[in-house]
């Protein structure tokens, strides 16, 4: 990982918030300080490998140091802070104090902040959290001390009923998904950062697809965050649990809600990377905000909560944007999506998909920014360098010439023009988005999970090295900057699934009978 420029603000503050002065609460505000972990950081676990260390017994080889964790104890109670949690297993020590006490604490300002005339006032901070000398070295991020949103939903939904719709089930089929296989004995996590689940809707989905079994789904609250439905964002829970109980209705499904902040978001993908209660071996995230938009902190905080994750063998699919090349910011240049720029997730870009009965007859970049219903997000990485994976792939140079990850690295369709039927709230919609495409590859890695007897892990280097045979590779459109070309492109990575092919291709992998591309 480069190291990332200094940021002080999360998105989207630059463009849209504006500062009404210092906070005036008084009520303790909780806040999470991550830990750096004992060693150098653990080694994803890539396919092919041997079972992922179990969580369990993470916390003596990755976990933070008891005594980093000591030093930060006596620092937060010399200024009046209460610790109100310790996760040392993950690196995560959680504290509690007034306004005035976290201020001097960490050397910072509190403040109010609105995005709207006449929206919600939410406390911010504008500067970075500091650390006396002995400690800054032993702490990766200070969580907490922002509440406005760092991520959205990457969804989105036509301007007018389309004539080409696709259920979950079909788009499996059209994508070669493994026949006899439905993901069982798999746990899928996902990701939600806002919005509610509605049971009712799912069962009632899932029976109107034919599938007799509804899979089992439980709701995990973290860091105070609930399912909560009647906001926009259940169009997001509801595509996100149906795509994949359609696709993967074997599997269990364990839905992590979490606030809308970089401490929820960190939390939350801390908390399900470790979950010894439901053991997810697959990670679905749909939500995420531009990558220099992130502060330094709260950028690497996450990461090496991924990092986590892909070490015990979670595979994380992660869309990759709906805004185009720009990734909805303002100024014209290139920006990719967060956490989808991580080298740690598959992250999971869209195509514009057209079928005759069981087959594909067109498949282009996702591409409808002239009517306003948005393009796949892609492009190259400002904050993490090419990885080894991707050294053959013909990424182009980033910002400043920078040699950075190019994203996506795999694709599906997420036109809302060719979208997905799902029923959000009692209501038969259509939706499409790269937040369509991220459950549709985490239900086909569960597939693929249950079929290997171990999970994936970190696909990349396999995914890479198999190449072009087990994708259908899109050459036509581009998301406005990026054109889609031969191979690898930076609008829909490797391309879309050739399911079954892939499978193959990884259980000779598995076997070492298999074979590469050069």
């Amino acid at each position: 990982m480069s190291t990332p420029a200094a940021r002080h603000h999360h998105w989207p503050l630059a463009a849209e918030a504006r500062y009404l002065g210092p906070h005036e609460g008084t009520e303790p505000i909780d806040v999470t300080v991550v830990l750096r972990r004992r060693g150098d950081r653990p080694a994803a676990a890539s396919w092919p490998h041997q079972p992922a260390q179990k969580r369990e017994s993470f916390d003596t080889q990755w976990g933070a140091d008891p005594a980093d964790a000591d030093s930060v104890r006596s620092f937060a109670s010399a200024h009046g802070l209460t610790e109100t949690g310790a996760a040392l297993h993950r690196r995560a020590l959680h504290f509690r104090g007034t306004p005035q006490a976290l201020e001097k604490a960490f050397g910072v300002q509190l403040g109010r902040y609105q995005f709207d005339d006449g929206g919600p006032e939410m406390m911010g901070c504008h500067q970075a959290a500091t650390l006396p000398a002995e400690l800054s070295s032993k702490v990766i991020a200070v969580l907490g001390l922002d509440k406005r949103p760092v991520a959205r939903p990457h969804f989105r939904r036509p301007a007018a009923t389309p004539s080409v719709t696709y259920t979950p089930v079909q788009l499996g089929q059209l994508y070669g998904f493994p026949d006899s296989l439905d993901g069982t004995g798999q746990t899928v996590a996902v990701i939600e950062l806002g919005g509610g689940f509605t049971q009712s809707d799912f069962t009632k989905y899932i029976q109107s697809l034919g599938i007799s079994k509804v899979p089992t789904v439980n709701v995990v609250s973290v860091a105070g965050g609930t399912s909560q439905t009647g906001s926009d964002a259940d169009g997001e829970v509801m595509l996100d649990v149906e795509v994949i109980g359609a696709l993967a209705p074997g599997a269990t499904l364990a839905v992590y809600f979490a606030p809308n902040t970089d401490q929820g978001f960190y939390e939350a993908i801390s908390q399900a990377a470790h979950d010894a209660t439901n053991h997810p071996s697959v990670l679905s995230i749909s939500w995420g905000g531009p990558e220099d938009s992130w502060s330094a902190a709260s950028l690497a905080a996450m990461e090496s909560a991924m990092q986590d994750a892909a070490a015990l063998g979670v595979t994380i699919t992660v869309a990759c944007g709906d805004s185009g090349f720009t990734d909805g910011e303002s100024d014209g240049k290139p920006h990719v999506d967060f956490p989808a720029s991580s080298p740690m997730v598959l992250a999971c870009g869209g195509t514009k998909l057209i079928a005759s009965a069981t087959a594909i007859t067109s498949e282009t970049v996702w591409n409808e920014l002239a009517s306003n219903e948005g393009a796949t997000g892609g492009g190259v990485s400002t904050q993490f360098a090419l990885p080894a994976w991707q050294q053959s792939s013909n990424v182009p140079k980033g910002t400043n010439n920078f040699v950075g990850r190019g994203t996506p690295d795999v694709a599906g369709d997420a036109d809302p023009t060719t979208g997905y039927q799902v029923l959000v709230d009692g209501q038969n919609e259509v939706i499409g988005g790269t937040s369509a495409v991220a459950p549709l590859w985490a239900a086909l890695i569960a597939r693929f999970n249950q079929q290997l007897g171990q999970s994936l892990g970190d696909p990349h280097q396999a995914f890479y090295s198999i190449g072009q045979a087990a994708f259908n590779d899109i050459t036509q459109g581009s998301n406005g900057k990026f054109k889609a070309v031969k191979g690898w492109d930076a609008c829909t990575g490797l391309g879309t699934p050739k399911g079954q092919t892939l499978l193959t291709a990884l259980a000779a992998m598995k076997s070492g009978t298999g074979t590469t591309k050069s």
